[in-house]
């Protein structure tokens, strides 16, 4: 059994596989400073509802991009499950090149969607994550990671919308109703600017890549708006919202798990 943490600037997703299959997939709102005794009272009680225990969990690996919320998630799988995790770092064996300036400067989640989708899907490729930014991240054929984009995410910009304008709401992020880019009142207007926008964004950006990789690129989309916005654009070939999950797991396998060189406090069994 592997615990898998994907920990981003929104939201904290734990996982476990098996080996064959996920078990159970739970995520909570990203706090820095929310202890490892909470994230374990709370990881327990859900893993106790498919009838695993903390016991079973054999490994741990970790990716985050928001290095306060570390020490926390090191101490969870320490304290809770008895196990070292590996923290997924651009120094450990990705079986790829990264073909950028610095690779430390990388965000650890684009580089396990590129391994995820590579392994999946072949290449070459585009992976576009709605996260709090939303990044394109290019793999070439060999499963090389050759770079990208950052866009300022969706949720931003309807915020950073909202604070900046005085008269203009805060907008829930959906399809407008009907297909007309005109919207007849302020809420339909902004609605129709923050989908349409974005649609004309994915494909510009998609196109401009295209002309550099080339027409046998494949897009994927994984995050959590990417089945909305899969419906107004055809320019994915697949939505897959395991992705970075699956870019742990297959990380785990690649290199070895790490021993627990900390005495354990205690280990909960129930």
């Amino acid at each position: 059994m592997l615990l898998v943490v994907d920990a981003g600037n929104t939201n904290v997703v734990f996982a476990v596989h098996d080996g064959e299959k996920w078990r159970g997939v739970w995520r909570i709102t990203m706090q820095a400073q929310r202890t490892s005794d909470e994230y374990g009272v709370w990881l327990l009680a859900l893993l106790k509802t498919q009838g695993m225990t903390p016991a079973a969990i054999e490994g741990a690996v970790i990716g985050t991009v928001v290095p306060a919320a570390l020490y926390h998630l090191r101490t969870l799988c320490r304290q809770w499950f008895a196990v070292e995790p590996l923290l997924a770092s651009s120094r450990l064996d990705w079986g790829f090149a990264i073909k950028v300036d610095n690779p430390d400067e990388v965000g650890v989640d684009r580089l396990l969607n590129g391994l995820a989708a590579h392994y999946e899907y072949g290449g070459p490729l585009t992976v576009i994550d709605f996260g709090t930014a939303t990044t394109f991240d290019v793999v070439d054929g060999e499963g090389s990671y050759c770079g990208g984009v950052i866009a300022p995410g969706i949720n931003l910009s309807v915020e950073a919308l909202h604070q900046a304008a005085a008269r203009l709401p805060r907008i829930g992020i959906g399809r407008p109703v009907g297909e007309s880019a005109i919207g007849r009142n302020t809420v339909s207007a902004m609605r129709s600017g923050v989908f349409w926008g974005y649609v004309g964004l994915i494909e510009g950006i998609v196109e401009r890549i295209r002309r550099e990789v080339g027409p046998s690129m494949k897009v994927l989309a994984t995050g959590g708006l990417a089945p909305l916005f899969s419906e107004g654009t055809t320019v994915f070939d697949q939505v897959d919202s395991m992705l970075t999950l699956n870019g742990l797991r297959l990380l785990a396998g690649r290199n070895p798990l790490p021993k627990l060189t900390v005495e354990r406090d205690f280990l909960t069994e129930g």
